[in-house]
């Protein structure tokens, strides 16, 4: 046998084995999977990373999530279910969530890039592993995959019910009751590796009291906002 040939299949095998104790069943093509777990940093083409099954992924998994609560909250309002899905959907959460399933240890991507150390490659790597699952066994399927996988073990909904997790807005809110002004300010976008990352300044009353940096804004200004809260060492019961 080819030794190249005999390598490749014998990491297949190995790929194989690790992505049946994540997914708890045996997957089907796994090109598909390998795909799924390829960040653009070591593969550019949309046919080779992950990019593509992450924007499916995260399209199945919200429809799935949506699907759950309206059905386990029959009688709540519109903005309560909208905002439950937007916390269990939170990027750092299911960033943390694919990291306690394992994902890291099998995701390629590009170790010696510490600008990835702000993102949130592996939450977006599970993104993109449930678009390769929907490809592979189906909706309904991958429906009862994230509830028994993603929301039942790691989900516990009653302390989501009470999380916070719009820093941006805690910010706001304690900033008015306190009289002062507050501003998002984006002092620099450059490009790193392709990608262009944002530093993100929180001014209260004129004064840059913290920054975040991530690859796009939003992200950014969140992560200034928290780091203001633990500065201004604000809690709920400061708000």
């Amino acid at each position: 046998m080819d030794l190249l040939k005999f390598i490749s299949e014998k990491r297949n095998s190995s790929l194989k084995k690790d992505l049946k104790n994540i997914l708890g069943f045996k997957p089907g093509n796994i090109n598909l999977y390998k795909a799924a777990l390829t960040h653009r940093s070591v593969a550019e083409g949309p046919e080779h990373n992950n990019e593509r099954l992450e924007y499916l992924g995260d399209a199945i998994l919200s429809a799935v999530i949506a699907d759950f609560l309206f059905k386990k909250y029959p009688l709540r309002e519109e903005g309560f279910l909208t905002d439950m899905r937007s916390k269990i959907v939170n990027r750092q959460q299911l960033n943390e969530i694919a990291i306690r399933m394992g994902l890291k240890k099998i995701t390629f991507y590009n170790k010696l890039d510490h600008s990835l150390k702000m993102s949130h490659i592996f939450g977006n790597t599970l993104e993109a592993l449930i678009g390769a699952i929907y490809l592979d066994i189906g909706f309904k399927k991958t429906g009862k995959w994230v509830i028994e996988k993603i929301i039942l073990p790691y989900m516990f909904l009653d302390d989501l019910e009470t999380l916070e997790i719009n820093h941006k807005n805690k910010l706001y809110s304690w900033a008015s009751k306190h009289g002062y002004t507050l501003e998002f300010e984006t002092l620099s976008e450059k490009l790193e590796n392709g990608r262009r990352l944002f530093t993100v300044a929180a001014i209260l009353n004129g004064e840059n009291i913290a920054e975040g940096k991530a690859f796009n804004k939003k992200d950014a200004s969140q992560l200034a906002a928290q780091s203001a809260l633990e500065k201004l060492n604000i809690n709920n019961s400061s708000v």
